[in-house]
C-alpha cells in the first residue's frame, strides 16, 4: 500500500505546484524510485480517461473517504497496469468496484469505437513510455529492455550536472573525495570555469568553483543508492538551491527561521553552516512534507531544529521565543518555472491571474518576515523565472518598508544578475541552465540598515571584520581550511 500512498502524495504535490515530478519522487522517501516514477507517470498519462471512469462509475460518490488522487492510482493499476499488488483496505475497496469500473471502461470503448485501452488517449498522450520518460528528462536504458533508467538523462536535461553537497555535520570534503576515489571515481580538483563543469563525463568529478562544499558529477550520475547518500553524509541538491543558505551565512550560535522549510535540504544546509550550534525554527503547513523533512533532517544529523506544522504568516514576530532571531531564509511557494524538469513534457506558463495571486502571497510573507524585531539579515529566493515573483516582489516590499532594509550585493562576479526592474535590482542573483548550469533560480539578500545610515543597495553587507559568504571576496576564493571531522566514511 505504501507504493499507492506515495504515488497519490506525488500527484497532490504536482497539483499544488510543490515541485517537478522527479524532485517529488526523490523526496517522497519511497525506497523504489523507479517503480514510483513509472506508476505516477503512467497515471498522469491516463489522467483524463481515469477521471471519466471515476465519474461514470461514481466511485468517489460511493466511497467518500477515498482521496481522488489515490483513486486514480488504484484504478490505473487495476485496469491498465499489472494489477493491484499491495494489500490493505484500499486494495479491497478497489476490487469491490472492479466489475462496475470494467463495465464503464467497456462502454467508453464502444462510444469511441476503439478496442484497445491506448486508443482512448488523445494523440499527444498516446506516446510510448520511453517517449514519456524522455520528455520528462529520463531516457530508457538500452541495457534494461527499454525500461526506465534514472541514470540516463534525455538531452534536454543533460546540461545540468549532478551536484552533491557534502554534509559537514557528519564528514568533510576531503573524506568524501577519498571515498569516491576508492569507488573508482577520478577527482579533477577545483573547477576554474563553468565550461569545465560542462565537459565532465564518465566517473569524473570536480569541486565547484563557487561553493566550497559542493562536488560536481556528470548529469547521468545516480547516487541515490550510494552509501554516502543513504547514511546522510552527502545531500543531492542543485547548486542554485544551495545559494540561499550559503548567502544567508549565519554564524554558529545564531537563531534562524526557515520560513517555508519542507522538504528540508536548505534547513540541513543551515544546520551545517551553524555547526548544529544555535537554533533553527522551521515552518511548513503540509503534514506529509513535514514528515519527509523530519526523516531527512534525522538522517543528516541535524539537532537544534524545532519543526512546526504552521503557516509562517500566523507566526507572531513578537513572541519571546523568536526575540533572538537574527536571520531568516524565505523560499516561499512559487510557480516553479525555473525547474529544469517539470513533470511530463513542457508545462504551460502560469496565467496572469496565477502569477498575480502568487506574487500577492510572496509580498505578504516577505513583509511579515521583515517584521521580526531582531532580524538583521534575510534571504528571499524562488525557483521561478518570472519577474512578478522576484524583482517586483522585492521592490514592492522595500518601498513599503522605507529605509529600514536594503538590498545587499552578494557574489559580485556571479554571471546572472537581477532584471533591471528597479534601481538596485542588479544586486540580486539569477541562475539558469544556460549560464550557470543550474535550475532557474532567483536570490535577493536584504539587510537591516544601521541607525542613521543611508540605504544604497551597493554598500557592503557587513563590517570587514566579519564578512558574510560571497561578500568582500570573489565567489571562487579559497575557503578557510577546515579541520577534519573525527567520523570517517569507510
Amino acid at each position: 500500500m505504501a507504493l499507492y500512498s506515495a504515488a497519490a502524495a506525488v500527484l497532490v504535490g504536482l497539483e499544488r505546484g510543490e515541485g517537478g515530478l522527479k524532485s517529488l519522487v526523490y523526496n517522497s522517501g519511497f525506497p523504489h524510485v523507479r517503480q514510483l516514477y513509472a506508476l505516477v507517470s503512467e497515471t498522469l498519462r491516463y489522467a483524463s480517461v481515469l477521471e471519466k471512469l471515476l465519474d461514470g462509475a461514481a466511485l468517489l460518490q460511493a466511497e467518500k473517504k477515498l482521496p481522488p488522487q489515490l483513486a486514480k492510482v488504484l484504478v490505473y493499476d487495476l485496469l491498465f497496469g499489472k494489477g493491484l499488488k499491495c494489500g490493505g483496505r484500499w486494495k479491497a475497496l478497489a476490487r469491490r468496484h472492479r466489475a462496475r469500473l470494467e463495465a464503464e471502461l467497456a462502454r467508453m470503448k464502444v462510444r469511441h469505437k476503439v478496442s484497445r485501452n491506448e486508443d482512448l488517449l488523445a494523440p499527444e498522450q498516446a506516446v510510448s513510455p520511453a517517449g514519456e520518460w524522455a520528455r520528462a528528462g529520463w531516457a530508457p536504458c538500452a541495457g534494461s529492455s527499454g525500461g526506465l533508467c534514472l541514470t540516463c538523462p534525455a538531452p534536454a536535461a543533460s546540461q545540468v550536472p549532478r551536484y552533491v553537497r557534502v554534509n559537514t555535520l557528519k564528514t568533510c570534503v576531503d573524506d568524501v573525495i577519498d571515498f569516491f576515489k576508492r569507488q573508482g571515481y577520478t577527482y579533477l580538483g577545483k573547477a576554474a570555469s563553468v565550461e569545465e563543469l560542462k565537459a565532465l563525463s564518465g566517473k569524473k568529478f570536480l569541486l565547484d568553483l563557487h561553493l566550497p562544499e559542493l562536488l560536481v558529477f556528470p548529469s547521468q550520475t545516480d547516487l541515490h543508492d550510494n552509501l554516502l547518500y543513504t547514511s546522510g553524509h552527502i545531500i543531492l541538491q542543485d547548486k542554485a538551491s544551495c545559494l540561499p543558505a550559503f548567502l544567508l551565512g549565519p554564524v554558529a550560535g545564531s537563531h534562524v527561521i526557515d520560513a517555508c522549510a519542507a522538504p528540508g535540504n536548505k534547513t540541513s544546509h543551515l544546520a551545517a553552516i551553524l555547526k548544529n550550534k544555535g537554533q533553527i525554527f522551521a515552518f511548513d503547513v503540509d503534514p506529509k512534507r513535514m514528515a519527509t523533512m523530519n526523516t531527512l533532517l534525522t538522517r543528516a544529523g541535524v539537532t537544534g531544529c524545532q519543526l512546526a506544522q504552521q503557516d509562517f504568516l500566523t507566526v507572531d514576530p513578537r513572541d519571546p521565543k523568536y526575540s533572538r532571531v537574527t536571520h531568516i531564509l524565505l523560499d516561499p511557494s512559487c510557480s516553479g518555472s525555473g525547474m529544469v524538469t517539470r513533470g511530463l513534457g513542457q508545462e504551460a506558463a502560469p496565467s496572469a491571474e496565477r502569477l498575480q495571486a502568487l506574487a500577492g502571497f510572496q509580498r505578504r510573507v516577505l513583509s511579515h518576515a521583515l517584521s521580526f524585531p531582531a532580524l538583521q539579515r534575510l534571504v528571499y529566493s524562488t525557483c521561478s523565472l518570472h519577474q512578478e515573483e522576484n524583482e517586483d516582489v522585492v521592490q514592492a516590499v522595500l518601498q513599503e518598508r522605507g529605509s529600514a532594509f536594503r538590498l545587499v550585493t552578494a557574489f559580485p562576479s556571479w554571471p546572472c544578475r537581477g532584471l533591471a526592474a528597479f534601481s538596485g535590482a542588479e544586486s540580486c542573483l539569477r541562475a539558469s541552465p544556460a549560464e550557470t548550469l543550474t535550475h532557474g533560480f532567483f536570490v535577493a539578500v536584504l539587510e537591516r540598515c544601521r541607525e542613521g545610515a543611508a540605504a544604497p543597495s551597493s554598500l557592503p553587507a557587513v563590517a570587514k571584520e566579519n564578512p558574510q559568504p560571497g561578500e568582500g571576496t570573489e565567489p571562487g576564493a579559497a575557503p578557510k581550511k577546515r579541520k577534519k571531522k573525527k567520523q570517517r566514511v569507510k
